[in-house]
């Protein structure tokens, strides 16, 4: 699938919000099928010197842009985490296992690695979200732990892992 991957813009909330609220996506995510579009504009309008948020898109059959994805890295602010980041990334139900987020974790780690000069990218995933586990490993990322009851997901209450990728 041909994919652009470009930064995040404020015009893209509206997309945004609705990939946050997709079925097949809010689930794994701490999204909500009730979430406004105002969060997502204000998430983008939020973004600063330590945040990097960008998306994939791709063209639909008219020539219009559609966002099929987004993750982003965040820098720890304190001074001494400034060699660590936090990632996030949820791509759109339709199309998940066609290779976007593998582009979007390579363009995400080729920041980190050759423009920001990071040593840690971390993040939590549920346990149980077998294919983001295994694109995260794919990646270099290793499981550090385990945190019991994390988060709640449909009633129920969910582990979720720490992953980190360390580079030398």
């Amino acid at each position: 699938m041909n994919v652009t991957i470009r930064p995040i813009e404020a015009r893209d909330a509206r997309e945004i919000n609705a990939i946050r609220r997709m079925p097949g996506v809010f689930e794994n995510i701490l999204g909500l099928p009730s979430e406004r579009v105002d969060r997502s504009e204000g998430f983008i309008a939020g973004l600063d010197s330590n945040s990097h948020q960008l998306v994939a898109t791709r063209l639909n059959e008219e020539g219009r842009e559609l966002i099929v994805g987004t993750a982003g890295i965040v820098i720890g602010a304190n001074p001494r985490l400034r060699h660590t980041a936090m990632l996030g990334i949820m791509i759109h139900r339709d199309y998940q296992n066609q290779g976007i987020g593998k582009k979007l974790m390579e363009a995400l780690l080729d920041l980190a690695d050759n423009w920001l000069m990071l040593i840690r990218v971390e993040l939590a995933v549920y346990t149980d979200n077998e294919r983001a586990i295994g694109l995260y490993k794919k990646m270099g990322f290793e499981i550090e732990g385990t945190r019991k009851k994390a988060a709640i997901r449909g009633g129920d209450y969910v582990d979720e892992f720490i992953m980190a990728r360390l580079r030398a």
